[in-house]
């Protein structure tokens, strides 16, 4: 018997990445201060087909500051480079 109260949990990928070694890897092509401005940028990537994820050394704070990097793998370091120099 389901409750009606009962939600399913969806299990989502968290916008920055902590301590996760998948991404070690991956080309850092910028450093955010802030989850909203990294995330702006990523979107950015994403709409231009390339592939991209926030990482974090530490948990950043309360407000989603602290030192995240914008990474890209491995051969699409240059393709985010020019794209993010033509539009900063």
């Amino acid at each position: 018997m389901k409750l009606p109260w009962t939600r399913r949990r969806v299990v989502t990928e968290p916008q920055v990445h902590v301590s996760d070694p998948r991404f070690d890897a991956w080309d850092v092509v910028r450093d955010f201060e802030d989850t909203d401005t990294a995330r702006a940028w990523q979107q950015h990537l994403s709409e231009a087909g390339i592939e991209a994820a926030l990482t974090s050394d530490w948990a950043l704070d309360r407000f989603g500051r602290g030192d995240i990097a914008l990474r890209v793998p491995p051969g699409s370091w240059s393709d985010a480079e020019e794209l993010l120099s033509d539009d900063g």
